[in-house]
């Protein structure tokens, strides 16, 4: 196994405020027709999509800075089908009401809240323990690192729903799309966690393209484990082109688009559960 390591942590928080950035920038430049386009989300304009930004930027301030209470389901959750559906309610409620905003007074808001989450996660101690764990890669406790990387995710993905609205560049570069696929791997040893093999088989996967890598699972007796890197012999070699690999991750595509794109070398059986991986709670 000379050709892999462990996968370890990513620190994404230095990405924040230039993401942020980039975001006003596209955002100062839309005429107000450009508010009503349609994203990719089903239910949510462009405007509807700044909206949930400042939601989750304002959430994430009041309970991770302030030590406000977050918002409490009427029952218990024992699912991940449950917490979707709960978080679903609170993003529409507040949706709902953010549409009597204007896209003036939505840019101010986005800019005062996104800069105070900048300054929230770039002081955050990334071998902390997260205050929510991250539930679509199976976990119950998160490091600090993790649940940051899924909020940059999360927030660059969010942009690139509005830049495909409205007709913007997509931010696909290695700087800002490596961190994404780094961050979404992490749900591979959750997702191929009911796929029994002996001890040391591999499957490597590989994204082609400028902000690509290579990954491989290893078989181990508690499951599978995450590496960073290839192997020459691994039961089963996936290579899957970067930008249909964030949208696999981000359920823009189905299984049979990936399935009939990527190429695999090897067990056609191990490569299979790749195309129904997600990096978003669904």
């Amino acid at each position: 196994m000379s050709h892999i390591k462990p996968s370890g942590p990513i620190d994404t928080r230095a990405l924040f405020a230039p993401l942020h950035q980039e975001l006003l920038m596209m955002l100062r430049t839309l005429a107000p027709e450009d508010w009503r386009r349609q994203t990719r989300a089903p239910r949510w304009l462009v405007g509807d999509v700044v909206a949930h930004l400042i939601d989750s930027a304002i959430r994430r301030l009041s309970i991770e800075r302030d030590g406000h209470a977050p918002v409490a389901a009427d029952g218990p959750i024992t699912s991940n089908a449950e917490l979707t559906a709960f978080l679903d309610g609170l993003n529409a409620e507040w949706v709902a009401a953010s549409r009597r905003i204007s896209p003036r007074l939505s840019i101010e808001w986005l800019d005062i809240v996104g800069r105070q989450l900048c300054d929230l996660v770039e002081s955050a101690d990334l071998h902390g323990t997260a205050r929510f764990p991250v539930a679509w890669a199976g976990e119950s406790h998160s490091p600090a690192w993790f649940d940051i990387g899924r909020e940059y995710t999360e927030r660059w993905h969010h942009h690139q729903q509005i830049a495909e609205a409205v007709g913007a560049p997509l931010l696909t570069g290695r700087r800002w799309l490596h961190p994404v696929l780094d961050v979404s791997v992490r749900a591979l040893p959750h997702a191929y966690r009911w796929v029994e093999a002996p001890a040391t088989t591999s499957v490597t996967f590989e994204i082609t393209g400028e902000a690509g890598g290579q990954w491989t699972l290893v078989r181990e007796a508690a499951g599978w484990r995450l590496f960073t890197g290839a192997l020459d012999h691994a039961a089963s070699h996936i290579r899957l082109d970067q930008d249909l690999a964030w949208r696999m991750f981000f359920k823009q595509r189905s299984r049979d688009d990936v399935l009939a794109a990527m190429a695999v070398g090897g067990r056609i059986d191990l490569a299979q559960p790749f195309a129904g991986v997600l990096a978003v709670m669904a």
